[in-house]
C-alpha cells in the first residue's frame, strides 16, 4: 500500500474513533469543539502513533494505541483553535473553513479549546487495553511535550521574538513542530511495550526531531519556489510578512541539502527496528520531506 493510501486508511479509522468520543453532553461546548476536531485533514500525528505502534507490536490491534491517537489529535486541534484567536495570529480561515472563533465566538473557541485540552488526558488515561505503567508515561510525555517543555514553549519564542540566531531558529522548530511528532512515535511506542526501553525511546525521539525539523525546512523552501495552485496558499508570505525562517539563513540549495540529511540520518534509525526494511515510518519521512503542498 502506497504511503498516501496508507494515510487515508488510518485518517478514516482515527476519524471514525474521535466521532465516538464526540458523542458527549458538553453543555454545548461539544459544538464549537466538533467543528474543528473533525474538519478533516491528514491525521499525521495519529498515523504516527498507530505505525509506531504496529512497528515494535508487529500486529494489527490497533484498538491498543487509537485512544492515544485520538487524544494526541486533540492536543493538536486545541493548539490551532487558540493559534486562530486574536491574541495570537488572528486568522479568519483553517483548511477553508471560518475558524472557530468566527462562528462560535472568541469566548467560546477558548472554552473549546480548553476542554480538547484536558479532554484529551481523560481519554487517555481510561486506556484500559495498555499497562498503568505505559499509560503513565505516555501522559507524563504528552503533559510535557504539550506544555511549555514542547509546543507551548515553541510558541511563545515565536510571539516573542525570542530568535536571533539558525541555531535558536531551530530550537523553536523542534518544540513547535518536532515535540508533538516526537510524542506521536512515544505513545505509538509505549501502547506496545510492557517496559520501555531507554536506546528506543532515544532513537525514536532523534528520528521525530529530524523529520520534524526537515519538514519545517521543507514548508520555508515551499513558501519560496512551490506552485500557488499546488501549495493552496499564497506563496511569498513569510518574506512578505518578514518572518524568520530558514531561509533567513541558508541558500534553497543549503536548505534542501540539510532536509535531506536529516532525512537520511531518520530513516537509518527507524530501519533498525524494521529488519532493514523500509517500514511506514521510513516512507512517512520520505513524503514529508519530498512533497510539493
Amino acid at each position: 500500500m502506497k504511503i498516501e493510501e496508507l494515510i487515508a486508511t488510518n485518517s478514516a479509522i482515527v476519524e471514525n474513533s474521535l466521532e465516538k468520543y464526540m458523542q458527549v453532553n458538553g453543555y454545548g461546548l461539544e459544538n464549537p469543539m466538533k467543528y474543528s476536531l473533525l474538519s478533516g485533514g491528514k491525521r499525521l500525528r495519529p498515523f504516527i502513533v498507530l505505525e509506531a505502534y504496529k512497528l515494535f507490536s508487529k500486529k494489527n490491534d490497533i484498538e491498543k494505541a487509537i485512544p492515544f491517537a485520538c487524544a494526541l489529535e486533540m492536543i493538536h486541534t486545541y493548539s490551532l483553535i487558540h493559534d486562530d484567536l486574536p491574541c495570537m495570529d488572528n486568522d479568519d480561515y483553517r483548511r477553508g473553513k471560518p475558524t472557530n472563533h468566527k462562528i462560535y465566538g472568541e469566548a467560546n473557541a477558548l472554552l473549546a479549546g480548553d476542554s480538547l485540552l484536558t479532554y484529551a488526558f481523560y481519554v487517555m488515561s481510561n486506556n484500559d487495553l495498555v499497562s498503568d505503567k505505559c499509560v503513565r508515561y505516555a501522559i507524563k510525555e504528552l503533559s510535557w511535550l504539550s506544555g511549555f517543555g514542547g509546543m507551548a514553549g515553541g510558541q511563545m519564542l515565536d510571539i516573542n521574538c525570542h530568535v536571533n540566531s539558525y541555531k535558536e531558529l531551530e530550537k523553536m522548530h523542534s518544540l513547535k513542530t518536532g515535540a508533538l511528532i516526537k510524542c506521536a512515535v512515544l505513545l505509538g511506542y509505549y501502547a506496545s511495550c510492557e517496559e520501555p526501553n531507554e536506546e528506543i525511546v532515544e532513537d525514536l525521539s532523534k528520528f521525530a526531531m529530524n523529520i520534524g525539523i526537515a519538514f519545517q525546512i521543507r514548508d520555508d523552501i515551499l513558501d519560496k519556489i512551490a506552485d500557488e495552485s499546488v501549495l493552496g496558499k499564497p506563496v511569498g508570505s513569510d518574506e512578505k510578512n518578514n518572518k524568520l525562517t530558514s531561509l533567513s539563513y541558508m541558500t534553497i540549495q543549503e536548505a534542501q541539502e540539510k532536509v535531506d540529511s536529516l532525512t537520511e540520518e531518520a530513516i537509518k534509525i527507524i530501519t533498525k527496528y524494521s529488519n532493514g526494511q523500509e517500514s511506514s515510518l521510513s516512507s512517512l519521512a520520505k513524503y514529508l520531506v519530498e512533497r510539493n503542498k
